[in-house]
């Protein structure tokens, strides 16, 4: 059986796509139906947005959003407090970085290098110090921990991605059968590879349509690496390719087929099916195609994207330079995507084996920051920024990463000491696009808790996303009763981020 990977679980209309979206016997049926189903039903109306001459509107062709889900302490990643006490500074001590007056962890030697192209934004703050995915990828004003723990709950916003896909297919119905599509999330079905059935809100497309859903791919490969991981009283031990993976893997968008489905068959059964709908055409004199079929079959025979995603193609010094982890790999592989023709890409820390990993530190916060955590993100972060710069394609592709909220200045009691969740203060990074290079925005007090000079809500972070990549604040999108919702609620654009 082939299959084209959407989310292997319910979205936002209780329909669950991974079924809608397995090609089978009917093949050519049942994902165009889909598709075309939900165009049909949920295809808000836009508004034409005025034009804006600001110089740095539009600037980014292209958005890499990299997603540390549980999120990193502020203080250990480019927030440093030498200063404070040891129950807040910790055991790990700082290295200087080439941007003046931002040192950071010890533990990213590469990242050091490459900070001089970077914007630090050490300000950001919110209400809610949940693993609110949503809230910090979405535009919904507020969220609750019932929401994100409910995907399909009517109450939430479209992702970023999933906007940008919408809009550009509502600028130009063609970017749809574009062989390498808009709204990519790698490495694999977010929310999918941890214990227990409880999905987390956050990428999906809301009140858009589920055609707006991001493509998740399949990370094709053998971890290298043994992390023992601890919730509460289970301990276990786990193959963690976070920590690192074998040079032969890579990704791909969905399942593999099935050996007796190949690429000849699947055209075969395309023609067979064709000659049937023109006999049918025939018959009614009806001379129109069928868009959303040929979508799907663009997707499912897409060479431009298979080679895009294989990034074993890649010279072995380049994939080195990302590091063999797999948020690394996941690196290489988005800027690939990239230059392949893709507006939007998003890397996912995600969660791996228990609930409550990825970066939620609540225990073992240094040895897993050592053996798990940072090495793998200094050569991701260190490698894409390094890559883009060399190809010339930095000042256009905007890099984002982003998190829920930072952490406690505070360690915690925990077996290895701990952090919990913070969203007090945190920080962020911006890079390329329109970005200022090297350039540090707001000011936490002496353990990094409490912002004490100029506060940045997520909301002005999606803003300024919108704004370099050319959306004007001002459009509106309409929800599935017809109302008009605006792009960005009480986003404001960083302009004190800008070039």
């Amino acid at each position: 059986m082939l299959r084209v990977l959407g989310h292997p679980k319910s979205l936002c209309n209780g329909v669950t796509r991974r079924e809608l979206l397995t090609v089978g016997s009917a093949l050519g049926l049942t994902l165009p139906a889909f598709w075309q189903a939900q165009a049909t039903a949920a295809a808000p109306a836009l508004s034409h947005p005025k034009i804006q001459y600001d110089k740095h509107f539009g600037r980014a062709k292209a958005c890499i959003l990299l997603f540390l889900y549980g999120s990193p302490s502020q203080i250990e990643l480019a927030d440093q407090k030498p200063e404070a006490p040891e129950e807040v500074r910790g055991e790990l001590g700082s290295i200087k970085s080439t941007l003046p007056g931002c040192d950071v962890c010890e533990l990213l030697p590469y990242t050091s290098r490459v900070m001089h192209n970077v914007t630090v934004v050490r300000s950001v703050t919110h209400p809610y110090p949940i693993h609110g995915v949503a809230y910090a990828t979405t535009a919904v004003p507020q969220i609750d921990v019932a929401m994100e723990l409910s995907p399909r709950n009517a109450n939430h916003w479209p992702f970023l991605g999933s906007t940008i896909a919408y809009l550009e297919q509502r600028a130009n119905p063609a970017t749809a059968r574009k062989p390498v599509p808009d709204n990519i999330a790698l490495p694999f079905p977010f929310s999918s590879q941890r214990t227990g059935e409880v999905q987390r809100a956050g990428p999906y497309p809301a009140f858009l349509g589920n055609q707006f859903a991001p493509h998740f791919t399949r990370f094709r490969g053998r971890a290298t690496a043994k992390i023992t991981k601890t919730l509460n009283d289970q301990t276990i031990e786990f193959d963690e390719p976070y920590a690192g993976i074998d040079p032969e893997s890579y990704f791909t968008l969905g399942d593999e087929p099935d050996a007796d489905i190949t690429l000849d068959l699947l055209h075969s059964r395309k023609s067979l099916l064709e000659q049937l709908e023109n006999a049918r055409r025939h018959r009614d004199k009806v001379d129109t195609g069928d868009t959303y079929r040929e979508m799907a079959y663009a997707l499912l025979s897409s060479a431009k994207l298979r080679e895009a995603l294989d990034v074993r193609r890649e010279p072995a010094k380049v994939r080195e330079s990302y590091g063999y982890f797999l948020f690394g790999q996941s690196c290489l592989a988005a800027r690939r995507l990239i230059e392949a023709g893709s507006k939007f890409v998003t890397v996912f820390w995600d969660e791996f084996g228990l609930a409550g990993s990825g970066w939620d530190t609540h225990w073992e916060h240094y040895p897993r920051m050592r053996n798990e955590l940072m090495p793998g993100f200094d050569r991701g972060f260190s490698g894409l920024i390094t890559d883009l710069d060399q190809r010339g394609l930095l000042d256009e592709t905007l890099v984002l990463v982003l998190s829920e909220h930072g952490r406690t200045p505070k360690l915690n009691k925990a077996k290895g000491g701990g952090r919990d969740h913070w969203s007090q203060a945190y920080t962020v990074l911006l890079a390329g696009g329109g970005i200022a290079r090297g350039r540090v925005i707001g000011k936490t007090d002496k353990i990094g808790g409490t912002v004490v000079d100029r506060p940045v809500s997520p909301k002005d972070l999606l803003a300024t996303a919108y704004h370099l990549l050319g959306y004007d604040l001002e459009t509106t999108l309409t929800d599935k009763t017809n109302r008009p919702v605006p792009l960005i609620p009480n986003g404001q654009v960083l302009a004190d981020a800008l070039a």
